[in-house]
């Protein structure tokens, strides 16, 4: 019989016995969000970043039916290179757990257990939120519904750009989610820095984010996540027209292939890496590298 409770690497458990900061990690972004050989490099990256900034890096997977909060080496190797790797939502972790598979978390489910583990922050590159065409497909991400319920601080660069991002505030705001802008007042829209919408909430340093946090934690009455909302400098940003013409195409090639439901990320954002001849990925990676960074000094000022 496999055991269902969660293993803890050996420098996050020892970082927990200490109260040391955590950062959670998803590993989609190994598995399915990053082409090879740059998704290993890139989680080295990753995790070398957050301990730069002196927090402990917890990479959240599967292995074997096992959920694992802080993979190790040999682990993430296997999840970037194995082609048997499942995408893992909530719902899927327990039928995973019972076929002893390889799973990679996504937003909603690397929560959900980071949440469990007493984890406080988690860095990811975008959220999903509600597709394009959402009132006729009803496609919408489980990230949106997981968040309204659990109490966790998430650094990202806004959502998806190849999202509904306007739609997707609207549900934000309507499941109690808060949002909160680092150094703008303006919703960042992942490749973008600017995604056209203004935010109520603003913070300018991670200590200022860590007395949000505490606050909410004080009053006991959000349950939801806090959205920390860090947009990429404009001249890291991938060239606004550019990125219009290249969602286009990506759009009608969904209509076109009849790609639907989870396979619509990754659809568009490989696609987003072939027309761009890269330009994306290396975007991409400057997002998720600062948001590391910057849930690791919030993990250390909380």
């Amino acid at each position: 019989m496999i055991n269902h409770a969660i293993r803890f690497g050996p420098d996050v458990e020892a970082a927990r016995a200490a109260g040391a900061p955590i950062v959670a990690l998803e590993s989609t972004i190994i598995s399915h969000g990053l082409p090879r050989p740059a998704n290993l490099t890139v989680a080295k990256e990753i995790e070398a970043t957050v301990r730069a900034a002196g927090a402990v890096p917890a990479t959240i997977g599967m292995i074997g039916g096992e959920i694992v909060v802080g993979l190790g080496n040999d682990e993430i190797h296997h999840l970037a290179n194995s082609d048997t790797v499942v995408k893992l939502s909530v719902r899927d972790l327990a039928p995973a757990a019972a076929a002893r598979a390889d799973g990679a978390t996504t937003v909603a489910a690397t929560s959900a257990i980071a949440t469990k583990a007493g984890i406080a922050v988690f860095a990811t590159g975008g959220l999903g939120g509600v597709h394009r065409d959402a009132a006729h497909t009803f496609d919408e991400s489980a990230d949106l519904t997981a968040l309204s319920r659990l109490p966790i601080a998430i650094v990202c660069a806004g959502v998806k750009s190849i999202l509904d991002v306007g739609a997707t505030l609207e549900r934000l705001e309507t499941l109690g989610v808060s949002v909160v802008g680092y150094g703008t007042r303006r919703f960042p829209g992942f490749y973008l820095t600017d995604a056209g919408f203004d935010l109520d909430w603003s913070a300018d340093d991670p200590a200022a984010i860590a007395g949000i946090i505490r606050a909410d934690r004080a009053h006991a009455v959000h349950g939801g996540a806090i959205i920390v909302a860090n947009p990429l400098p404009i001249a890291e940003q991938l060239d606004p027209d550019l990125h219009d013409r290249v969602l286009a195409e990506g759009l009608a090639g969904l209509e076109r292939d009849g790609v639907t439901g989870k396979d619509v990320t990754p659809y568009l954002l490989s696609h987003f890496h072939t027309a761009t001849e890269g330009r994306s990925l290396d975007v991409n990676v400057k997002i998720i590298l600062r948001n590391a960074d910057l849930a690791a000094r919030i993990a250390t000022a909380l």
